[in-house]
């Protein structure tokens, strides 16, 4: 609450409660004067009892405009207006200075813990007993019974709005924690998203990456090609030109399919059958592609018993792809005319592995680091720890290039395709 604000609600309350007192005090006054015998207040307070029991309940309403300013002081200062009441022989209209106590004490009790405030709390007590007590012996009463009545009575005048404080203290504190812990639990959801954007970039990025590198690698190659052909052999110069033209068709058909992925809303294309599936059984296209480029890439399928990637989840398929495709597309850059090979191996009932192995440079291959610095290779081995496969990539003995993906069978697909079997 702003400070304008609690300080209008001070004023409210202070009035509200002043009135209230002195409302219940003129009324008082009114039925002893009208009614003396009803005993309606005993003793009966003289018109000067009246008029100080009045300006003792104004200045405690008075007081309670500064309750959240110094909370302790206006407790004790209401309470000692309570203690005047008695004393000045106000009678049993004394409970009428309770009432200014009673708001106090509520305020001091949500205002401070009660490890810091009980002093003033157990001197507030006293106050309001020691009013009742005069008042009490003021009347004739017997000395225990008074005794009794003032500590019951400043007991009372305390201990319960301080009740009352400590639960609406307890309620509001558990409904700031749950509001903390909302205000945290959106902060953290905030921060998974934006780790979820980034790694999608990342990802985005490695797919445009592959995707690329791969088509525009066997462009550079064709077209180096028709350099040297567009004046010795127009006609294979023109089919060269055909080529890049059908690598360049390929690009934006998988950037198509990529994009196509991240529009949600968009409706299905309407032939599917003119995205290539990014899967092993996807691989042979891909081999078809470069060897039509012109390139000497080929292909071995060692089937096995079971259907071609059985048991391999579509996004380890789709990491195979992506390997097949880039370990191509290294080749062609640092080995150009290097015999390809790509090896899937269905056989083991465990594991699919796929190999790319191609044959040393030409007379002038590429730097030997240059392979090495590549993003290809860690966006392989990222995909590949994603998906639980090992990747293992290295140079070979007759100074090619290998890189093998060994994926793993799900073990509750393997137990799917068992039990279809049986």
């Amino acid at each position: 609450m702003s400070r304008r604000g609690s300080a209008t609600l001070d004023r409210r309350v202070a009035l509200g409660t002043g009135a209230l007192a002195l409302t219940a005090l003129v009324a008082a006054a009114v039925a002893t004067t009208v009614a003396p015998e009803a005993g309606v207040v005993l003793p009966v307070p003289s018109t000067t009892v009246w008029l100080l029991g009045a300006v003792t309940l104004a200045l405690q309403a008075t007081a309670l405009l500064w309750r959240q300013v110094a909370p302790r002081a206006v407790l004790l200062v209401v309470a000692l207006g309570m203690l005047l009441c008695g004393l000045c022989g106000l009678g049993d209209a004394v409970g009428l200075a309770q009432l200014a106590t009673l708001v106090a004490a509520y305020t001091l009790g949500l205002a401070q813990p009660l490890s810091r405030s009980w002093p003033t709390f157990v001197a507030a007590a006293l106050l309001a007993g020691a009013g009742t007590l005069a008042s009490s012996l003021g009347s004739g009463e017997p000395v225990a019974p008074s005794v009794g009545l003032g500590l019951l009575q400043g007991l009372s005048t305390v201990a319960l709005p301080l009740g009352v404080a400590v639960v609406v203290a307890a309620r509001r504190e558990a409904r700031l924690a749950r509001e903390s812990r909302a205000a945290a639990l959106e902060r953290e959801h905030g921060a998974l998203v934006q780790a979820a954007v980034a790694r999608e970039r990342t990802a985005m990025a490695r797919e445009l990456h592959d995707i690329a590198a791969h088509h525009l690698s066997g462009i550079a190659v064709m077209t180096a090609a028709i350099g040297t052909q567009i004046d010795s052999d127009p006609a294979g110069a023109k089919a060269a030109v055909a080529q890049v033209r059908a690598q360049s068709t390929a690009v934006l058909r998988d950037l198509r399919s990529l994009v196509g992925l991240l529009r949600e809303d968009d409706a299905p294309a309407a032939d599917p059958g003119r995205v290539r599936p990014e899967s092993l059984a996807g691989i042979a296209a891909l081999v078809d592609d470069v060897t039509t480029a012109g390139r000497d890439v080929g292909l071995t399928v060692l089937a096995g018993t079971r259907p071609l990637g059985e048991g391999v989840g579509p996004l380890a398929q789709l990491g195979a792809y992506r390997m097949a495709q880039e370990a191509l597309a290294n080749a062609a850059r640092h080995a150009p005319g290097a015999r390809t090979e790509v090896t899937i191996d269905n056989r083991d009932p465990d594991s699919v592995l796929v190999t790319a192995h191609n044959g040393p440079a030409g007379p002038a291959p590429a730097p030997a680091d240059g392979r090495r610095a590549g993003f290809g290779i860690v966006g392989m081995r990222e995909r590949a720890e994603l998906t639980g496969a090992s990747l293992d990539v290295g140079a070979t003995a007759d100074g090619g290039w290998r890189v093998s993906l060994r994926m793993p069978r799900e073990p509750h697909r393997a137990d799917a395709l068992a039990a279809e079997d049986a």
